[in-house]
């Protein structure tokens, strides 16, 4: 069996409905303060229960890599967990375990970001922790070995032997030409074998400096209680560089593109995706709308079309991905049926997603 990914260029017509009676939302008041350092801070008092949720959002992702560096970003998700001066190895995660709390992190195209969640009364345990890890991580060469080993893995097992994943990545390659989402989160194999430790470090100091990072706090806390937090544990951290502008533009789509991965499989899988706005965009919001109404779950006019009326998929599904550039990309994928070859299966979702948008768009001007 084959797998075949499609890219399409298309455009999406976009009607904004106004509404006479504007919708009056509650208030959710943020108080916000820049340390001396260069961090953001934000907060959101909350004292509907004794917990708080502290998260801080690096804005250093794949997108500020390159030839040879590319995975560093997902690398150092990893290795803040790793240990520090204060905390070391598996220190953290017992202290915050010990004292009621948990956490997480995720790395994107663009940010870094991670998620502490906690009782009050680890505030200054928490911030004590984040301070550690900031200022004095660790650079073990053993940790950095056996770490590096450890996503290799995660490539191999998401990626290189999952075919969803193989797909998912030759389609961002195949999306883009110039920009720098082009390349995996997870970096390319032959990357993560070689980074060298003047790459790490360099990449640790500008993507992990304080005027490089926004913490976001909410929960059963005061403004200033934070502020005073940070200015004691956060502030005297010392700043370096940050990453610098990526400035290249992708250029516009001429055409379409299509590309073909052929690997054993019991079911062919057809991704096809869209270049969309940049998350600050208005049509954002209302292309997020329109996915909904088209792609998400089995109520939605193509899943009720393609896999309960005609029968030609097993699944269809679409995602988004948040973009700081203006050409993000959206994507939709299919699982055909038995039997359905994957040409057939894109042409038909194709046309059923052509007539549904229109019909979708012509609802929306008889609503206005």
């Amino acid at each position: 069996m084959r797998t075949i990914r499609w890219f399409q260029n298309a455009a999406f017509v976009l009607l904004c409905a106004s509404f006479v009676m504007p919708a009056r939302g509650q208030e959710f008041p943020v108080a916000t303060k820049t340390l001396k350092n260069g961090m953001k801070v934000l907060v959101q008092t909350d004292h509907s229960i004794p917990n708080i949720a502290l998260y801080i959002f690096y804005r250093i992702g794949s997108r500020n890599e390159g030839p040879g560096t590319t995975g560093l970003s997902h690398f150092f998700e990893h290795m803040m967990f790793n240990g520090a001066k204060k905390y070391g190895p598996g220190e953290l995660d017992k202290a915050m375990e010990a004292n009621g709390g948990a956490n997480n992190a995720y790395t994107t195209r663009d940010v870094t970001v991670y998620q502490d969640w906690f009782p009050r009364s680890a505030l200054d345990l928490i911030y004590d922790i984040e301070a550690d890890r900031i200022r004095d991580l660790s650079f073990d060469p053993a940790k950095i070995k056996s770490e590096r080993e450890v996503v290799a893995s995660e490539r191999r097992l998401r990626t290189d032997n999952d075919n969803s994943g193989l797909l998912d990545e030759q389609l961002w390659a195949t999306s883009y030409i110039a920009y720098p989402y082009q390349w995996p989160v997870v970096g390319w194999m032959s990357d993560i074998e070689h980074w060298t430790m003047e790459q790490l470090r360099h990449h640790f100091e500008m993507g992990y400096s304080p005027n490089n990072a926004t913490m976001v706090v909410a929960g059963d806390v005061s403004p200033e209680e934070i502020f005073a937090l940070c200015e004691k544990y956060i502030e005297p951290i010392p700043t370096h560089a940050p990453p610098p502008p990526v400035t290249t533009v992708e250029p516009e789509q001429l055409g379409e593109r299509r590309l073909i991965v052929r690997k054993p499989a019991q079911l062919p899988l057809v991704l096809v995706a869209y270049h969309i706005p940049q998350t600050n965009s208005p049509d954002y919001y209302a292309l997020n709308v329109l996915r909904t109404v088209l792609f998400q779950g089995e109520s939605s006019r193509m899943y009720r079309r393609l896999v309960d009326k005609d029968q030609i998929a097993l699944d269809v599904s679409s995602s988004v991905e948040p973009a700081f550039q203006r050409h993000g990309v959206g994507e939709g994928e299919k699982y055909p049926a038995g039997g359905v070859l994957p040409g057939d299966a894109h042409d038909q979702r194709a046309s059923e997603h052509d007539r549904h948008l229109r019909d979708f768009l012509w609802g929306l001007q008889k609503i206005v």
